[in-house]
């Protein structure tokens, strides 16, 4: 009786699924449990008979192809014939798996029930694992969160300690930064009073002896004599008119004249205009003021 008409690929198909088999069957019969082996041996004998037939099947296929001949390749283009030949050996594979249905390796219940019992127990052991694998990892990240946690607390605490110590040093800086400022503005302003009286008694003193008081006796009217009926005036230094001439601009800059007195010596007011140190008033010549130097 002919067989139906097959392919090279349809049997290396056949002979990959019989070593499948044949491994399967010996893999699963050591895997076994002990309770389990009468059970299998069983059907053992029912197996070897399938593995027969498709044996049988294998060697008629194969004398099959002995006596086929291979048809003639093109000439013209060798290598798109080989893709047409391998495109339509995929394509008749393809519409072979699409209505092809599983086949069961055994009809024998107690296989079937000891191979599911087995695969049973592989997935059971395989979930066990992995819950014992995630049970870990999640302690582990337990663990770890806690440890994140301390050290989050840690890390606030220390924060804290030293924003208080930041707000502290501010403080201190700003109240440090206050009185030091207060007492080096006390220090130049005293510095500078003593700067200022020095400054204005060397000046007394160089008025003093540079520019003394006119005396009836003295140098000043040793070549004539003046007769003059009453007591003789009250002359003031030049220190008091140069005084006086400063305290007038400073305290009314907007009218800095000053009338010039009786008691003011004529010579020392003819000298400070001279040299420019006070200026007469344009409409009124008994008025004089000091020259603005700090403008």
């Amino acid at each position: 009786m002919a067989g139906p008409a097959v392919t090279m690929d349809s049997l290396d198909d056949l002979l990959k699924e019989t070593e499948l088999l044949a491994r399967h069957m010996s893999v699963y019969q050591q895997d076994l449990p002990p309770d389990l082996l009468t059970s299998t041996q069983l059907g053992s004998e029912e197996l070897i008979q399938q593995c027969e037939e498709i044996w049988a099947q294998i060697e008629q296929y194969r004398n099959q192809i002995k006596v086929m001949k291979p048809e003639a390749e093109p000439v013209s283009d060798v290598q798109l014939f080989q893709r047409m030949m391998k495109l339509n050996s995929l394509q008749a594979k393809l519409e072979k798996w699409q209505t092809i249905t599983p086949e069961i390796l055994s009809n024998n219940q107690d296989i079937l029930l000891v191979a599911g019992k087995e695969e049973l127990q592989n997935i059971d052991r395989d979930v066990e694992m992995m819950l014992s694998i995630v049970r870990a990892e999640n302690k582990k990240m337990k663990s770890d969160l806690e440890k994140q946690k301390e050290w989050l607390a840690e890390q606030k605490e220390v924060l804290k300690t030293l924003t208080d110590k930041i707000e502290q040093l501010k403080q201190e800086n700003e109240s440090f930064s206050e009185i030091s400022a207060f007492h080096e503005l006390k220090n130049k302003l005293k510095n500078e009073k003593a700067f200022k009286e020095e400054l204005l008694s060397a000046f007394g003193n160089f008025l003093q002896e540079q520019f003394p008081l006119p005396e009836e006796d003295g140098r000043f009217f040793k070549k004539k004599k003046v007769v003059s009926e009453g007591p003789p005036p009250q002359w003031v230094t030049l220190h008091v008119i140069l005084e006086t001439l400063i305290n007038q601009l400073m305290s009314t800059p907007n009218d800095p004249y000053i009338i010039v007195k009786g008691e003011y010596w004529p010579p020392y007011i003819e000298l400070m205009l001279r040299f420019g140190i006070a200026l007469r008033h344009p409409a009124d010549a008994k008025r004089i003021r000091l020259e603005a130097f700090h403008l």
